[in-house]
């Protein structure tokens, strides 16, 4: 990873098993994660493989989502599952988010 990164901001991704992680640098003065968004961020391990962890945006702040210490090289599809289920479960919960204040707008009309 570049030094004057602090990880990636997940994209998308793909619903195959076997499918991309798309991603882009986070500059390292990057003030916080948007909301319902997901940052990986990898170094290598002490003693073989990578300890990788993801983080999360929250309205008000960032929380620690996972970790894999030691993941092994190809650890993009290791994290995969965790991370296509995290944002599927933030997209449902804009989605619902979205319907509850337009349900609440029309009540109030």
């Amino acid at each position: 990873m570049p030094s004057n990164v602090r990880g990636v901001l997940v994209e998308r991704v793909s619903a195959l098993p076997d499918g991309p992680l798309d991603v882009t640098w986070l500059a390292a003065e990057t003030p916080r994660l948007p909301l319902g968004r997901v940052r990986l961020h990898w170094e290598p391990a002490s003693l073989a493989g990578w300890n990788v962890t993801a983080h999360l945006g929250l309205a008000t702040t960032e929380v620690h989502l996972a970790s894999w210490p030691a993941a092994p090289d190809d650890w993009p599809s290791l994290v995969r599952p965790t991370v296509h289920e995290v944002l599927g479960l933030c997209a449902a919960l804009a989605v619902a988010t979205a319907a509850l204040d337009l349900s609440n707008r029309l009540v109030q009309v």
